[in-house]
């Protein structure tokens, strides 16, 4: 039997993310991981889309620029050495139990690590890892590590994907933008989970406005502005969740 931590899309807030791992206490004030974490008793699942910041609030948040914009190559290089900081550290705290801690590959580090398009909106878009654009390029180091990361993974029969469980829904390309599944399969094909042969799906990518979804035999974690994550009791024949609070920053944790 384990505990699966699952954490939706991080989008570059950073502190919410270790502040939800020091309270399901998968990690150390050393921001390593715990013992039941190198154990194998916790596991650690990360929906993906680590890098870009959601909203130009989060970006002057990131880098402590009240006056962030999105077009000054200044600007951009601090948003991208702030991340790159942070990813470092997260790198380290994978790569120091990879048994049990699994990044999954979301479109967006998807994006960073291959430069072949520029994400955002008509608001904002995420220029920060172009050079071309006036950004700076992800280390190498950085890049392969992202690239190691799996499209998803399964555990006691249940499937953990950044945005669903087929094939075309973790390939990201054209048809992946241009199509609208991505972000709606859940509402007609929620029985993709079951076709697939899994017996439950925690997925991220879909923003979930009112906070984590449990709809039939899947979960919908993209919920990190409403300070919410998931954990999951898994063996053979057990299934439980529970939709766990965040506390807010300065709490003492432990």
């Amino acid at each position: 039997m384990i505990k699966v931590i699952a954490i939706g899309d991080l989008h570059a807030d950073f502190p919410k993310l270790w502040r939800a791992l020091r309270n399901s206490y998968a990690v150390g004030e050393d921001w390593l991981p715990s013992d039941p974490l190198l154990r194998g008793t916790y596991r650690v699942v990360l929906m993906g889309d680590l890098v870009h910041p959601k909203l130009l609030a989060d970006y002057r948040r990131l880098t402590g620029l009240e006056d962030y914009d999105p077009s000054n190559p200044d600007h951009l290089r601090t948003a991208a050495k702030a991340q790159i900081r942070e990813l470092m550290r997260i790198k380290r705290f994978q790569e120091a139990a990879p048994d049990h801690i699994t990044i999954l590959l979301g479109n967006h580090d998807h994006a960073a690590v291959t430069g072949d398009l520029v994400l955002g909106n008509a608001h904002l878009e995420h220029r920060e890892f172009h050079p071309e654009l006036g950004g700076v390029e992800l280390p190498e180091e950085l890049k392969h590590w992202i690239q190691s990361f799996p499209t998803q993974i399964t555990l006691y029969g249940v499937n953990f994907a950044h945005v669903g469980p087929v094939p075309w829904l973790q390939t990201y390309d054209e048809m992946f933008y241009n199509g609208r599944e991505a972000k709606e399969w859940w509402l007609s094909n929620a029985d993709y989970v079951e076709r697939m042969g899994y017996r439950f799906g925690v997925y991220g990518h879909t923003v979930m406005k009112n906070g984590i979804l449990i709809k039939d035999k899947l979960a919908l974690i993209d919920a990190l502005d409403h300070n919410q994550y998931l954990e999951l009791i898994l063996d053979e024949d057990r299934l439980d969740w529970e939709i766990v609070e965040i506390p807010p920053a300065g709490t003492q944790l432990y």
